[in-house]
């Protein structure tokens, strides 16, 4: 819902101030992020949060482009993002970038652990839970807190917490990711409380 509210700062397809804050009380915001931070610091959230392969491209055309002028809406971002990495096919040149700054800014990753564990805690036994990611990085630490909690720990005669219902991720199929394209990277994973 906030993804489609321009004036949220989360898409490069529209325009709107530099902010991507799901709780709009925080301080810290797309704009400080892409003003303020380090050359260095910047690659590392690119490569790290959005798997952008020119992390390197991205982080050095923001960097040049704020020496000019402060960079403070989604399509001035987006645009030296698009001058620094070309691509003739595929997502857009902004789309990990802004993913990984939405992320960074948000604390996505810390969040869905916290609360994923915390979600199981209180599940009760034949319960079952079912998370929907929507990138790798989101489903990697799904995978691994149910994978964990389905293990047995022998030397310390633990049982398993979790009963894994899906081995594998659901995905979309591709019908239904031509009629919401946004589906095109969810993932579903089930598990059910021992």
């Amino acid at each position: 819902m906030q993804f489609d509210e321009d004036f949220r700062g989360f898409s490069f397809q529209k325009e709107g101030p530099l902010d991507m804050r799901m709780d709009p009380t925080t301080d810290l915001t797309a704009k400080d992020v892409v003003n303020e931070m380090s050359e260095d610091d910047l690659g590392v959230i690119f490569r790290d949060l959005g798997e952008e392969r020119f992390w390197r491209r991205g982080a050095r055309a923001i960097v040049d482009a704020r020496k000019k002028k402060t960079i403070v809406t989604t399509t001035e971002l987006a645009g030296v993002i698009e001058k620094a990495i070309s691509r003739k096919e595929g997502i857009h040149p902004a789309t990990r970038i802004f993913q990984a700054i939405r992320i960074y800014i948000n604390k996505e990753l810390e969040s869905i652990e916290g609360s994923l564990k915390k979600a199981i805690d209180v599940l009760a036994p034949g319960g079952k839970i079912g998370v929907l990611s929507f990138h790798s990085l989101e489903d990697r630490i799904v995978k691994n807190i149910f994978r964990d909690a389905a293990k047995s720990i022998k030397g310390l005669d633990q049982k398993p917490l979790l009963a894994l219902l899906t081995k594998k991720p659901r995905v979309p199929t591709p019908q239904e990711k031509r009629i919401n394209r946004r589906s095109r990277s969810a993932k579903l994973r089930f598990a059910e409380k021992l």
